[in-house]
């Protein structure tokens, strides 16, 4: 009588291929925290010689020596980082709360109403997308420049608006949207068209409560986005008091003597607030990748 087959009692045996895939996976997640790792030891190491002879060494990820958090301390000496902080806080949130708005009205109407242009305009759309914001930092810069503002000024640098305004209409979030609309049925819709319901009142009322998964997801981009702008504060902000902490850390980065454990705790305070909230809302990313629409 023959045997029946032995089959792989654990996942590993019943896919080797899984198990190198994961084991790859492990590998480049480890090597991707590298950096993070040196940045927190190196904050939290009181000793400057110490953080110099052991730059270039394995012991620079590990805390060894006297530790303390005197760096952080005195990154609060050094330079306004509350004010700082709150000005990212603003601008941020600010892009995001206008965006998400704005962004998503734009795209509604391109997926739900039926006008001259509409081709075009979504066309446009697309491939603004795929245009880098390099390419028009410098036409951008001359246009604020020569804008009034409501308080009299002539231009709009050096303002909180000059930071903010000009990100609210996003047009990769417009797609985001734009794609997610267009899965959701419209029978919900049609049947309010026919209660009498306006436009807005259905965009309120039934396409946002169906559409937290792709609101979340433009929320968190846009604020991991704005919150590591560099290039366009660095061209429009001169006074420290609307300056956000990437210039901050730049300026920071210039002070004479150059303290690497300073550096490395301001680094660390500007990178906590942003891993902390992709973490926190990581599941809106995949929820919204894996949805197709509302299926009805």
């Amino acid at each position: 009588m023959q045997r029946p087959a032995i089959e792989p009692t654990t996942p590993w045996q019943k896919s080797p291929r899984r198990f190198g895939t994961y084991l790859l996976m492990t590998v480049l997640a480890l090597f991707s925290l590298f950096p993070i790792v040196f940045m927190l030891v190196t904050a939290l190491k009181a000793d400057e010689a110490q953080i110099l002879r052991e730059m270039s060494t394995f012991a620079a990820f590990l805390p060894t020596g006297e530790l303390s958090l005197q760096n952080f301390h005195d990154v609060f000496a050094r330079v306004p980082f509350a004010q700082y902080l709150i000005n990212s806080v603003v601008i941020a949130l600010a892009i995001v709360l206008f965006g998400l708005v704005v962004n998503s009205l734009i795209a509604y109407a391109l997926a739900r109403m039926q006008f001259r242009g509409q081709k075009l305009l979504l066309a446009i759309i697309i491939a603004l997308i795929i245009i880098p914001f390099q390419a028009v930092a410098v036409p951008l810069l001359l246009i604020v420049n020569q804008l009034p503002w409501f308080d009299g000024r002539m231009t709009w640098l050096d303002s909180y608006h000059v930071q903010i305004i000009p990100f609210i209409a996003d047009a990769f979030s417009i797609f985001l949207f734009y794609q997610f609309f267009l899965n959701i049925p419209k029978d919900i819709e049609e049947a309010a068209l026919v209660d009498g319901a306006s436009r807005f009142r259905m965009y309120a009322q039934i396409i946002v409560p169906l559409s937290r998964p792709v609101f979340a997801t433009v929320a968190i981009l846009q604020f991991l986005t704005h919150w590591g702008d560099f290039l366009w504060p660095l061209m429009v902000v001169r006074n420290p008091a609307v300056r956000p902490l990437t210039v901050g850390m730049q300026a920071f980065f210039g002070q004479m003597p150059r303290q690497w454990g300073d550096i490395m705790a301001f680094a660390t305070m500007v990178t906590l607030p942003v891993l902390f909230i992709f973490l926190l809302f990581q599941k809106w990313f995949v929820q919204s990748v894996a949805s197709s629409g509302v299926k009805g």
